[in-house]
């Protein structure tokens, strides 16, 4: 039986104990280090807001998306204690805004108030952008939903959505659908709308909701989809409303059934926008701000007030906004392919 003997140098032990000793005391300082700037990154995501907040909307006072953007930020401005300011900065179906706020420093100063064109549907229809829509924004909640509406003048003899699927197909291309634009979630609504029935309709883009609606009431247009800009004519009967796209019928026009009720079971789409901040932006804040959006839409005031104009009031997690964007961009990205839509 052989035996190995350990050969230990005189000295050694006390070499490794004073290695330990220095390796200790560089541990406790990097600890200490990394304590004192969590404290500050607290500290600082305590404090916020400091000063006022701008939320970019990116398209003109009055619009869709800049209502519900007026409702949040009177709702921050009175909850976080600093003016929330709406800046309108309408361009480029978006782009413009998308780009300003995707190169604002990422600190809970600068906002967007985010839409399905700017962030699901336009960057499958431009070649490039000045901002990443999947990675340049970090979502912050949901704001609200909104259906798309099918309306025909009263002139056509339908009175149901079937009734206008079956017309469609017996005169192939002979009616036009307007909208309020190509590549609006009402044209590709109606894109949708047509692949998933066989009704064989035209596009007819308008640049606007309400050119396109007083084509429609001048009987230049038999059918619109649109984002319930028709709804004060609905209710005096000018025009005749055959469905909505949501899953569920909506309160403010109870009596009018939805597409997955009378013709395609399952079929939902909606108009939708919520808020996003650049990329990086502190957790904190992120949740500080969901807090108060959630909140500012759980209230029965502000619901109402949505819900009068037409709006779904629909606040979110971020995670949940995050993911549902992802499935909303590949959703039309599909369709958008499908329908070989391009913007010229």
């Amino acid at each position: 039986m052989s035996h190995v003997n350990a050969i230990v140098r005189p000295g050694a032990a006390r070499e490794a104990g004073s290695h330990r000793a220095v390796a200790c005391a560089l541990m406790t300082t990097v600890v200490a280090a990394l304590e004192f700037a969590a404290g500050h990154v607290r500290a600082a995501d305590d404090a916020y807001p400091q000063r006022p907040i701008r939320l970019v909307v990116p398209f003109t006072p009055g619009g869709s998306t800049d209502v519900p953007a007026r409702g949040v930020a009177n709702a921050l401005t009175a909850s976080l204690g600093r003016q929330v300011v709406v800046d309108n900065r309408a361009g480029a179906a978006g782009i413009m805004a998308g780009e300003l706020v995707a190169k604002a420093q990422p600190d809970g100063y600068t906002l967007l108030m985010g839409s399905i064109g700017m962030l699901a549907i336009v960057p499958h229809l431009r070649k490039s952008l000045p901002y990443d829509a999947q990675k340049s924004f970090s979502p912050v909640s949901m704001v609200t939903n909104t259906p798309t509406i099918i309306v025909v003048h009263p002139s056509l003899s339908v009175n149901t959505l079937q009734d206008l699927i079956a017309l469609a197909k017996s005169k192939p291309g002979a009616l036009g659908f307007g909208s309020p634009g190509i590549g609006s979630s009402a044209h590709l609504t109606g894109e949708l709308f047509k692949a998933l029935t066989g009704a064989q309709l035209n596009h007819v883009p308008y640049k606007g909701a309400a050119p396109a609606a007083a084509d429609l009431l001048g009987g230049q247009i038999m059918i619109l989809f649109d984002t319930m800009a028709t709804l004060p004519y609905i209710r005096t009967g000018r025009v005749r409303a055959l469905a909505i796209s949501t899953a569920t019928r909506s309160a403010v026009l109870p009596e009018v059934p939805t597409i997955a009720e009378a013709a395609v079971p399952g079929f939902e789409t909606m108009s939708w926008n919520g808020i996003v901040a650049p990329a990086g932006t502190p957790r904190a804040i992120i949740l500080r701000l969901n807090a108060e959006i959630v909140r500012a839409l759980d209230d029965p005031a502000m619901r109402e007030r949505l819900a009068v104009a037409s709006y779904i009031p629909r606040s979110s997690t971020p995670e949940f906004f995050g993911a549902f964007i992802e499935r909303e961009r590949a959703r039309w990205g599909r369709v958008i392919r499908d329908a070989n839509i391009r913007v010229d």
